[in-house]
């Protein structure tokens, strides 16, 4: 396959950028809504360029670990990062256990714009060094990807409620 799949998600929240910026990137209130519905444990997080993001999610008896691995950091404008969908609890590379073809490695870019009382904020993620098989799953699964990151930024609106409070 030539063409790469993209999902891309864009809203608009109610508050300043930098609370915004904030809600993104202090794992105290990340593991807030990050993964909502589960208990999120940010083992690491150091944010710059090559810094690492361990991520576990838990629920019930399961976890799923996730590693991404900080390409660009441009304060209140830009993230990027590898993501490793799947990692074993050592932080190894592995294959998803609940989708054999889902790409190991996704790159993903976080933009922030706006200004006053308004964010905009767009993600998006694009497979990298991926089968075809898993360039095609993750193209037939990109849509069921909004219910997450929508859960999760009803999440965000009410710390930027809170935020925005104190």
């Amino acid at each position: 396959m030539s063409d790469l799949p993209e999902y891309v998600i864009e809203r608009s929240f109610a508050a300043p950028r930098a609370l915004v910026w904030r809600a993104w990137t202090d794992p105290q209130l990340l593991h807030r809504w990050y993964g909502p519905g589960v208990e999120t444990i940010i083992h690491q997080f150091d944010l710059q360029p090559g810094g690492v993001w361990l991520n576990e999610m838990k629920w019930g008896g399961n976890s799923n670990y996730s590693k991404m691995i900080f390409q660009e950091v441009v304060e209140e404008e830009r993230i990027v990062w590898h993501h490793y969908s799947s990692t074993d609890a050592e932080w190894n590379v592995t294959t998803n256990p609940m989708m054999e073809h889902w790409p190991k490695l996704l790159l993903t870019t976080v933009t922030f714009s706006g200004g006053g009382q308004q964010t905009d904020v767009r993600l998006s993620q694009v497979p990298m060094d991926a089968s075809d098989a898993e360039i095609e799953f993750f193209a037939a699964n990109m849509a069921n990807m909004d219910g997450g990151w929508g859960k999760g930024y009803t999440l965000v609106d009410e710390i930027l409620a809170e935020l925005q409070a104190e």
